[in-house]
């Protein structure tokens, strides 16, 4: 059981700091009334979850777990239809299991799901036309038609995001714990990549040898329960902090603060300002804590994040996501990496390599090149493998559906194909084959 927070509990010590990226919400009284309701509203996640979560990340800052961490770049509020969820389960269970059986470990499974409605922008406004109005800021804020009436922030979609993000993890639940998500039927979706895909035939090898691990457990009358369910989390940046802090109890077996919108949530690389309140509301809560790393962080950044938000050292209660960019990830990862192992903090080290690799075609679509994000994670795991120390995951922006997004990959995808299915609000997201790619090289990378 869990209750409200308040002042006195440091739920909302946030507020006396400057808050980047918030929405100017142009009725004060109608948000007081979204969020008085959001706080009677029930937890969307429990505490006990959040502390298993962190377990598990605790094995990946040790070296005993990969974190595959994936989903939407912004979710939408019409896009919570089983098929589309349904989809985007089943292009992570797919490579989770290629992970697990190429690394040997556990592979913990973090969606970007369930929560994932709101985006950070690099402008306030967007002009179209002569005519200027507030920047789609996510499903949560505002809408993406260019219009006066969509653009106006909307306190009462703060009440949208929490049912969506209600209903997915319901579907989710459902999925995950039904029969779904049984590893031999995984396998079947994975082999049926391979042999009807131009590009899955290059992981033939591998797919075989894990039909021969699955057959020679069968033979032995293997039948675990582990095989016909799996634990899938949720996680979004916590980016609304109005939304987060209503959200936001005490657990009645701890008195701690737990943020219940979510298993775990990240402070994004525009709002980790060491002053800022993002970093404060981290601080107070004790969900596991990611936080992404540009190619601008110091490891005297590095360091005091550790100091703010791990002061007890605790391994899986902080994860550094970095987002350095194919072209740098070499050069300054390692610094960072090796500064704050020599301090004794144990942190998982997750590479995203999707947004430091962006860019715009000629045809004006904001794009990726599948070459540029594999690049990124291969000098992720040489830096690591040079180090001495433990590449902890992935974290992409992906989608089960047939996009045409970023250009490249098996099933390569040109930049004049990119009309064809360009489907995303904000930012580019691997397509269904593309992520399978991605996992089967990761594979091979983690396997060597």
């Amino acid at each position: 059981m869990t209750e409200n927070a308040d002042t006195t509990t440091g739920g909302n010590t946030w507020r006396d700091l400057p808050a980047a990226q918030q929405p100017e919400w142009p009725d004060q009284e109608a948000l007081r009334d979204v969020l008085a309701e959001l706080e009677s509203y029930p937890p969307l996640v429990f505490a006990g979850e959040c502390d298993q979560l962190r377990a598990r990340l605790g094995a990946v800052a040790r070296g005993e777990a990969f974190l595959l961490q994936g989903g939407d770049c912004a979710e939408a509020f019409d896009a919570v239809s089983a098929d589309q969820i349904r989809n985007k389960l089943k292009t992570l269970l797919q490579m989770g299991a290629v992970l697990t059986y190429a690394g040997s470990v556990p592979v913990v499974k973090v969606g970007r799901i369930a929560g994932q409605y709101s985006k950070p922008r690099s402008k306030p406004t967007e002009t179209r036309d002569g005519v200027t109005l507030p920047v789609y800021r996510g499903d949560s804020v505002n809408g993406f038609a260019f219009t006066p009436e969509a653009r106006t922030p909307d306190p009462q979609r703060l009440k949208r995001m929490y049912h969506a993000s209600a209903a997915t993890l319901n579907l989710v639940r459902a999925f995950t714990t039904g029969g779904y998500a049984d590893l031999r039927q995984v396998h079947a979706w994975n082999r049926d990549f391979v042999r009807s895909s131009p590009s899955g035939q290059r992981y033939e090898a591998l797919a075989r040898e894990i039909d021969r691990a699955l057959r020679f457990m069968h033979a032995c009358g293997v039948d675990p329960e582990q095989f016909k369910a799996v634990e899938l989390y949720s996680s979004h940046e916590a980016l609304i902090l109005d939304y987060e802090s209503a959200l936001t109890r005490v657990d009645s077996r701890t008195g701690q603060l737990y943020d219940v919108s979510g298993h775990m949530v990240w402070i994004g690389e525009r709002t980790r300002q060491l002053d800022g309140a993002h970093l404060e509301f981290a601080s107070r809560i004790r969900n596991p804590i990611g936080v992404k790393l540009g190619p601008s962080s110091t490891a005297e950044d590095a360091l005091t994040l550790v100091e703010r938000l791990d002061p007890d050292r605790e391994p899986g209660r902080l994860t550094f996501i970095t987002r350095m960019g194919a072209d740098r990830v070499r050069d300054r990862l390692p610094e960072l990496v090796e500064k704050v192992t020599a301090s004794g903090a144990l942190v998982g080290w997750v590479c995203d390599p999707m947004h430091g690799n962006t860019f715009e075609a000629a045809s004006g679509h904001k794009t990726r090149r599948f070459d540029d994000v594999l690049d990124e994670v291969k000098g992720f795991f040489e830096v690591h493998h040079g180090l001495g120390t433990h590449p902890g995951g992935i974290h992409v922006e992906l989608t089960g559906d047939d996009v045409t997004e970023c250009v490249g990959g098996g099933d390569e995808i040109f930049v004049d194909d990119l009309h064809q299915r360009y489907e995303t609000a904000c930012d580019p997201r691997l397509n269904r084959s593309q992520s399978l790619d991605l996992a089967f090289l990761v594979a091979e990378m983690y396997r060597s």
